[in-house]
């Protein structure tokens, strides 16, 4: 937990509040957080509660003068909120104001975002909606994805809040107010929310560029899901098929496994077809697309 690290370091740090354990594991044993797991390493005590309020107690207590808050799901209420002098920094993965709620890099990655970037609030009652006091964009891969990019901007999300850090110690912070650096609508469309089991589901029928960016915004965990050669397989890369020697008949549902080619399997899309290069099969480890295709067209040969 790269941003736990920094504060820890940028400060007399006092009091960890993390999600309380959960069952995981093939015995579903009860399971640290990562940031549990961190503030042990780092010496510092934790408190893990079911809700945020009771942490309100705890947190008035060790009478600390700011609060960082990152990635931790729940909403803060105002009470907390309150408690810090110089107030709580929150580590946001977006250019806020797009791009507010709880799966920025999802729908980031989701929309074809080629500019994203992380910024640093000083947090209010609202989601996501505090004044501004540090933001750096940063360009987004066209093949990166959901794991590869959350670990880039956590690490640049840390380097920011050590220096929101050290400027709210100085008293030197800068607050620029949402408002004033995006257009309300815009804003409002790309607002985001908790991912549904509907929102896993793959659509073959959509365009080759849609479905690569849909993969790779769930990939690696938890994964595209979609029907693909009679069976529920999930996703995890694609990308889009630019040979245009493969001729396909117009007819051809999408969905279609067509072929083997270099390490994908050819599928039919709205568009033409798209390379699934890796993918899950049910009951069984990721494996590379054309390993798949060809299985699946080497059965269908002697049937």
């Amino acid at each position: 937990m790269p941003a736990l690290r920094v504060f820890a370091r940028a400060t007399d740090c006092r009091l960890v509040v993390t999600q309380p354990d959960r069952p995981g594991g093939r015995g579903q044993r009860l399971q640290p957080t990562p940031v549990k797991q961190a503030a042990r390493e780092l010496g510092l005590e934790t408190f893990e509660p079911e809700g945020m309020r009771e942490a309100l107690e705890p947190l008035r207590a060790v009478r600390a003068e700011l609060f960082a808050v990152a990635s931790y799901g729940k909403i803060v209420p105002r009470p907390i909120l309150e408690l810090p002098r110089l107030g709580a920094l929150n580590v946001h993965p977006s250019l806020l104001p797009l791009y507010r709620g709880a799966t920025p890099l999802q729908a980031q990655l989701r929309d074809g975002v080629e500019t994203g970037g992380v910024t640093i609030i000083l947090m209010d009652a609202g989601m996501d909606t505090g004044d501004v006091v540090v933001r750096q964009s940063s360009s987004i891969g066209p093949l990166e994805n959901y794991g590869e990019l959350q670990d880039r901007f956590a690490a640049i999300g840390a380097e920011l809040l050590a220096r929101a850090c050290a400027l709210a110690l100085e008293g030197d912070l800068e607050r620029i107010p949402q408002a004033a650096l995006g257009d309300p609508a815009v804003v409002a469309a790309t607002l985001t929310r908790p991912l549904l089991k509907s929102d896993l589901e793959l659509d073959w029928r959509w365009e080759a560029a849609r479905i690569v960016n849909f993969v790779r915004s769930l990939a690696p965990t938890p994964g595209a899901r979609a029907e693909l050669a009679g069976e529920r397989v999930k996703v995890l890369r694609a990308t889009r098929e630019l040979d245009g020697t493969m001729i396909v008949d117009p007819n051809t549902s999408p969905g279609t496994l067509l072929a083997a080619s270099g390490s994908a399997a050819l599928v039919k899309c709205g568009d033409g077809f798209v390379a699934v290069e890796r993918l899950i099969p049910p009951s069984r480890g990721p494996i590379d697309g054309a390993t798949y295709a060809r299985a699946y067209l080497q059965k269908s040969m002697t049937e």
